[in-house]
């Protein structure tokens, strides 16, 4: 028997209540089965094939794992330590940096330093990096430390990613078998559109993020920028954010770029041009090839979802904040196709009466209403 739409919005709206209850009290517990899950499922893909080509599944997570593992070597090796340096190399010449900038405002405009607010801001601003660039390098350090745990990194996150893998078309296989029977065609259609979203903008997105990442590191560096890495990294990172990752490191790299190059316009240039080139290469072909034009998550509300789960829930909820955005979009544009297509958008329009369609006639003496058939000019 099927229950009553009353109490299914009451058990999911309970299943909802928990879920939020989990991400506000148990965010730094469940985060390591998040970022776990979140690397089976772009991994799972990749299995699948692996799969394919006739291997097992436990001997296709294990490659995976062991190709993963060595990277994620590589990469803590060779960038980490060199990110670190010139984050701290930043910080310390961040006071030069500033000196230059007002010294370039008094040469340029005099008349704006001429008002003390500016002038005391930026003097101010240069003191207080130039006392406190090394502990704010640390504690920048120190809290990306504190967030992202070396240990849930090393040991916990694979652990977990790895059973997740390897279990992953079984975990789906078993939700699948909890759905309620009277609507399980219809929420298999709404889970295949979040797949459809999800893969298609998150694996498809941190793809755009790496390659634009490596993209303006290696130009950069090439162009003799010396912060060049560390600015590469920052704009591929922020790439996940529309807009933001090509704001952000544009500015910080012609920012750097005038200091370093200041009369060498074609260096200059060449730094500029790298950020151009780059948001091309983003627009025209990077972006639709990997990502699409169909996902349907609007930058707006991919930039509010991030904004409001990250103000809520911190790192965590930044974390599920894009799954979640295209969940909300999935199932608003379900519900929205059901009212266009239900009565309550259509009304009970008239209809115009057909050559056999009965009508209503209304006595208007006892005000009986009997039945007729119209007749058309040919019948009569």
């Amino acid at each position: 028997m099927a229950l009553p739409a009353r109490q299914q919005v009451t058990y999911w709206s309970v299943a909802a209540l928990v879920l939020i209850l989990s991400l506000w009290w148990l965010g730094n517990v469940i985060l390591p089965f998040i970022m776990g899950g979140a690397i089976a499922y772009f991994l799972d893909p990749l299995a699948d094939r692996l799969e394919k080509l006739g291997l097992s599944r436990a001997v296709s997570t294990a490659i995976i794992g062991l190709a993963t593992v060595l990277i994620f070597v590589i990469v803590a090796l060779a960038v980490v330590p060199m990110l670190a340096r010139q984050l701290g190399q930043l910080v310390a010449l961040a006071p030069d940096l500033l000196a230059s900038l007002q010294a370039f405002l008094n040469e340029r405009f005099p008349n704006l330093l001429q008002n003390s607010v500016v002038n005391d801001t930026l003097n101010t601003l240069g003191t207080a990096i130039k006392a406190r660039g090394g502990e704010l390098a640390a504690t920048l350090l120190s809290s990306a430390m504190t967030l992202v745990n070396v240990i849930i990194f090393i040991v916990v996150v694979p652990v977990v990613a790895f059973y997740m893998l390897l279990d992953w078309d079984r975990m789906v296989a078993k939700v699948d078998g909890w759905l309620p029977r009277d609507h399980v065609h219809t929420i298999r259609t709404i889970a295949r559109d979040i797949d459809r979203v999800l893969s298609g903008f998150v694996r498809g997105q941190v793809t755009v993020c790496l390659v634009l990442g490596a993209f303006y590191a290696i130009a950069l560096m090439a162009a003799g920028l010396d912060f060049g890495l560390l600015v590469g990294s920052v704009a591929g990172a922020l790439t996940f954010i529309p807009y933001i990752g090509a704001i952000i490191g544009g500015a910080l790299a012609i920012g750097l770029a005038l200091f370093q190059f200041w009369g060498e316009w074609f260096n200059i240039g060449i730094v500029a041009g790298i950020f151009v080139l780059g948001q091309f290469l983003e627009g025209n072909f990077v972006t639709p090839k990997l990502v699409g034009d169909s996902v349907g998550l609007h930058p707006l509300w991919l930039i509010f979802a991030l904004s409001a789960f990250g103000t809520l829930f911190g790192f965590v909820g930044m974390l599920v904040a894009v799954p979640v955005a295209a969940v909300i979009g999935v199932v608003a544009r379900f519900f929205i196709d059901q009212y266009l297509q239900g009565a309550l958008y259509r009304g009970q329009t008239e209809r115009e009466p057909t050559a056999h369609s009965p009508i209503s006639l209304i006595n208007e003496e006892t005000g009986e209403v009997t039945g007729a058939t119209e007749t058309t000019e040919h019948e009569s």
